[in-house]
């Protein structure tokens, strides 16, 4: 494997909400830089990759797009199998797909990995004359489903792919965080590794000492 292809961790996120959030121009923002005023309809998944460097580390992400049409959903369920990440997006100005945050969350809990990573994500805040979702709604839609929140505990943020705003900073969140609970994952692992090797060369010990 040449250097160039090389990377220290990869990871899967998804992108999910109802249609018409602004997923599809989250994605292009972020991978390409680039925003379309068309409206994007995405038919079954999209799939973009992005290599950016965190913490010293290359990262490598495949970034799925899902259709947020009820038509599509047996579709995309497949594809919440081995998620890192998942960032779920709703527009505000748009309560409906804020309300329907709750589905969105059952459906990651049913069919997302038990680990996997949670951001929430209010897009369109270029457009904050037409909010019908307030900031602090947002902020406080993380605890408002407890049996969701008090084992996530979700983060917040508000982006705007029309402008770029804090769309970059979204997925450097998700991907550094993740980063950290792997990195802390293999030192308790390690840990755990250690422990039993200490217990089973005690036993071996023991039984040494039992037959002299």
């Amino acid at each position: 494997m040449s250097s160039e292809t090389q990377y220290d961790y990869l990871l899967k996120y998804l992108i999910i909400g109802n249609s018409g959030v602004g997923k599809s121009c989250l994605l292009l923002r972020y991978a390409e830089d680039e925003y379309s005023d068309k409206h994007i309809i995405t038919i079954g998944v999209d799939f973009k990759i992005k290599t950016l460097n965190v913490d010293s580390y290359k990262v490598k992400t495949n970034i799925w797009d899902t259709a947020g049409q009820e038509r599509f959903k047996n579709i995309t369920v497949s594809y919440y199998k081995g998620a890192s990440g998942v960032m779920l997006v709703y527009d505000i100005t748009d309560l409906e797909s804020f309300n329907k945050l709750g589905e969105w969350l059952i459906e990651v809990e049913k069919n997302a990995p038990n680990n996997v990573y949670k951001i929430l994500i209010g897009n369109k805040s270029d457009l904050s004359e037409n909010r019908q979702v307030s900031y602090d709604q947002g902020k406080v839609r993380n605890f408002l489903f407890k049996e969701f929140a008090d084992t996530y505990g979700m983060k917040f943020i508000e982006t705007s792919a029309k402008s770029a705003s804090n769309v970059v900073e979204a997925f450097e969140t998700m991907t550094k965080e993740i980063i950290q609970i792997k990195k802390q994952q293999v030192v308790i692992d390690e840990d755990k590794k250690k422990k039993t090797i200490n217990i089973n060369e005690g036993k071996q010990l023991s039984k040494k000492e039992g037959c002299c």
